[in-house]
């Protein structure tokens, strides 16, 4: 057998503790500092992850998104941990693909735009309890946005397990974000912070327990919409059906990740609106003339110019990987450095700007603009992330007046996952009196970054 030689880019020498300290310490401003010292790649050796590759250039990128999971698979340690080993995030290989192509019907065409109205109902409820004319931070009600409308796109309705879910699923994700890179400690995880999860991941899995119980009793699968009724209709090319561990693991990924990144990237699009007054006023004006094509390039760009995750990647899984200028040795993580790659003046010029035109005559190349990840592992609910922002902006927009501010930037805030504003995406609204009414709009299902 033919041994290749690896080959590494450059990077800091110090021990794994004091480059995970670093990372902690500086997780946005150290990678730049990286960057500039060591070119597009570089390598790393941090806890959790070990020694790791870290790419920012689009070529690399792309290369690494197109390898098959013979060579380079699921990234570990991944999400896995806290949303189960049947979710979609802890999946491998073909076996990652048999789940994800079940998975993929209720998030287009005719599903997605039920739940349109969803979103906008949730929406106008929310906007109904904001203080008009004084600074309130809006990503406590994006939050809550978000989350009840995953919930009934899920569930289909309200009852008692929704109301159980709706305050359990907070205090869950926002604990489990936290420890996702966490080691589990030794004894299991029976006490701390790990014991406190794994006790409300038993309380979800009986919640759910009952719900697909209940689902399951109602008979009326085939006149619902929501994705737990699809979920026990569909069934694998050998005509098997989901377990109640694969269905409980896979709705627990699309509630959290189609809850709290989606709702910090709206609190990042309005930090970004207040501090941009022209583009503000155009998306109003485009609102009101029933138009869309700038509010959608405005949601690109917000989630260029301010990304609520900072990597997605891949582990090694062949003896070696040719990637570009390098190769690397089995059991190394690569990593995909969304900001750099976001932030790179050769590849969206002006990168520090925040210009929504760039994006309106033309999408972003997806192994450049990576907010979802790529390749196979992309997010499935890109899609649906992109419906929820772009009804929720027009929402507000055709309500309410979001009033500019000449404050600085609201600084980056890591809640574990998701990269927030430091102040949650402070807002000052009032109520839009005299406006002219947007005309009716086609449904936002269509063409999607």
């Amino acid at each position: 057998m033919t041994t290749v030689t690896p080959a590494l880019p450059s990077g800091p020498a110090k021990p794994r503790f004091v480059q995970g300290a670093y990372a902690l310490a500086m997780p946005k401003r150290g990678l730049s500092r990286l960057r500039a010292r060591y070119g597009t790649a570089f390598t790393v050796n941090v806890p959790v992850f070990g020694r790791a590759v870290v790419i920012s250039d689009p070529a690399e990128i792309r290369q690494l998104f197109q390898t098959g999971p013979a060579l380079a698979d699921n990234i570990e340690p991944n999400l896995g941990r806290v949303l189960g080993s049947r979710s979609l995030f802890a999946l491998t290989g073909e076996e990652h693909k048999r789940h994800r192509k079940l998975l993929v019907p209720p998030f287009h065409g005719r599903r997605l735009a039920a739940y349109e109205r969803i979103v906008e109902d949730e929406t106008l409820r929310e906007m109904a309890s904001w203080p008009l004319g004084r600074p309130f931070p809006v990503l406590p009600s994006t939050m809550r946005i978000t989350l009840n409308a995953i919930l009934r796109a899920v569930f289909g309705a309200q009852g008692k397990e929704f109301d159980e879910l709706r305050d359990l699923l907070p205090r869950m994700v926002s604990l489990g974000s936290k420890l996702a890179a966490a080691p589990i400690p030794k004894f299991g995880g029976r006490f701390g912070p790990w014991g406190r999860f794994f006790a409300m991941r038993r309380e979800y899995d009986l919640v759910i327990e009952r719900l697909v119980a209940g689902t399951r009793a109602a008979g009326d699968l085939d006149q619902r919409d929501d994705v737990l009724a699809m979920m026990l209709q569909s069934r694998y090319d050998d005509g098997t059906g989901m377990s109640g561990q694969e269905i409980a693991d896979q709705l627990l990924t699309l509630l959290a990740a189609g809850h709290e990144t989606t709702a910090t990237t709206l609190a990042w699009a309005v930090e970004r609106l207040r501090r941009h007054p022209d583009v503000l006023a155009d998306l109003v004006a485009e609102v009101d003339a029933g138009g869309r094509r700038l509010r959608e390039a405005t949601i690109i760009e917000v989630q260029r110019n301010r990304p609520v995750i900072d990597l997605v990647g891949r582990t090694v899984r062949a003896e070696s990987l040719e990637l570009g200028r390098w190769v690397v040795p089995k059991g190394y993580s690569i990593l995909v450095s969304i900001g750099l790659i976001h932030d790179d003046d050769a590849v969206f010029p002006d990168a520090a700007g925040f210009d929504p035109t760039r994006f309106t005559g033309s999408r972003p190349d997806l192994y450049e603009w990576i907010p979802f990840g790529g390749g196979t592992r992309r997010c499935l609910g890109a899609t649906f992330a992109a419906m929820e922002m772009n009804v929720v902006l027009r929402t507000v927009l055709r309500d309410l007046t979001l009033e500019p501010t000449a404050e600085p930037a609201e600084r980056w805030h890591s809640r574990g996952i998701a990269n927030a504003p430091g102040r949650g995406g402070l807002a000052v609204v009032h109520r839009r009196t005299a406006q002219a009414r947007p005309a009716e709009e086609t449904t936002s299902t269509g063409a999607r970054p």
